[in-house]
């Protein structure tokens, strides 16, 4: 899968992993980068839901159409899929799932 980033900071955290940690922390920082390549080597959404690590599913409400992946605790990262197949995921934020 291809992906894209909703603002150059993400893409940044994800190439500079001292930048990451500056900004989540060394744990979520890890996970971001992490998850972010699983994502890039997945066929389908399919395959990345089927991964119960990931905790990888579709968010309702406002953020209908967006997918959510657990990083760690309470952080998640929130993406959404573009294409005629789905098969560009775009990198919309880090998230605390349940606020602070």
């Amino acid at each position: 899968m291809e992906v894209a980033f909703r603002t150059r900071k993400l893409e940044r955290e994800y190439r500079e992993y001292a930048r990451a940690v500056r900004t989540y922390g060394a744990d979520v920082a890890r996970k971001y980068i992490q998850r972010i390549n699983i994502i890039r080597q997945a066929r389908n959404i399919d395959e990345l839901m089927g991964l119960p690590a990931l905790r990888c599913h579709p968010l309702n409400g406002d953020r209908q159409g967006q997918y959510a992946m657990h990083l760690t605790g309470f952080s998640r990262l929130i993406f959404t899929l573009k294409g005629d197949a789905l098969e560009i995921a775009r990198i919309e934020e880090v998230s605390k799932h349940y606020g602070d």
